[in-house]
């Protein structure tokens, strides 16, 4: 079974090929196009991911994408909700993007798929499937690695709604068992610590981390006491008041 994996539309686009449980084939669209960071749908990624199969999308049996958009839709209007009228300025930047194409992510993969594939390669496209945010992460750590049973963590900024989830994989399946969902985010507050500093928002975050280690942590329990509660469980909350 051969299986495409895309990531697009949003920050380093990417494609990799896995068959029969195995990856053969990955690569970041910026690699080829030298744009970092590039959104743009992977075509040259997919490119050098098919060529191990002769070039063709007929090889493949499915497509998957990492995300679940009308999950992270219905996380975005209820935010906006609960926030009116504050944020009505992003509200009224956002909708029109999300009405037009991300709410329809399937119907725009379809159509980058089929301007990719060379003229009359293909009657039918592969059926497409969508994967939980989170899933995608721990499945892109666990699966590859030497353990048939290990337990797995994952934070970022937000997937649907989760930010943080923690479960155990075992063989091929994963199962989570604890989530913390947004807007209580560590991706999210490291990404405003890089906004704070000078950086860009999903770009400039490695650097503030490689600069980390030369810093003193002279604001540690001003941020403690004061924007993020960490539990004795390792959980925690954000105070919004900052955000």
């Amino acid at each position: 079974m051969r299986i495409l994996g895309l990531s697009a539309f949003y920050h380093d686009s990417a494609a990799a090929l896995v068959e029969d449980g195995r990856i053969v084939r990955a690569a970041q669209e910026e690699r080829f196009t030298r744009r970092k960071h590039d959104p743009r749908f992977p075509h040259n990624a997919v490119s050098y991911c098919l060529e191990h199969v002769g070039g063709s999308l007929a090889q493949v049996d499915y497509v998957t994408f990492y995300d679940k958009p009308f999950i992270k839709f219905e996380r975005l209007i209820e935010t906006y909700l609960a926030m009116a009228p504050r944020g009505f300025t992003s509200f009224r930047a956002a909708i029109p993007v999300w009405l037009k194409e991300k709410l329809f992510l399937k119907r725009l993969l379809q159509r980058s798929l089929r301007e990719w594939a060379p003229s009359g390669q293909i009657k039918a496209l592969p059926p497409l499937l969508f994967t939980e945010h989170h899933i995608s992460h721990q499945a892109s750590a666990f699966y590859p690695s030497p353990f048939e049973e290990a337990a797995v963590l994952s934070l970022d900024g937000v997937g649907e709604w989760a930010t943080t989830a923690c479960g155990v994989g075992r063989g091929n399946t994963l199962e989570i068992y604890k989530e913390i969902h947004f807007p209580h985010s560590l991706g999210l507050l490291y990404s405003a610590f890089t906004y704070q500093t000078g950086f860009r928002v999903n770009s400039g975050e490695y650097k503030l981390m490689g600069l980390a280690p030369y810093g003193t942590p002279r604001w540690k329990q001003t941020i403690l006491d004061n924007i993020i509660d960490v539990k004795p469980d390792g959980s925690f909350r954000l105070n919004q008041e900052y955000f």
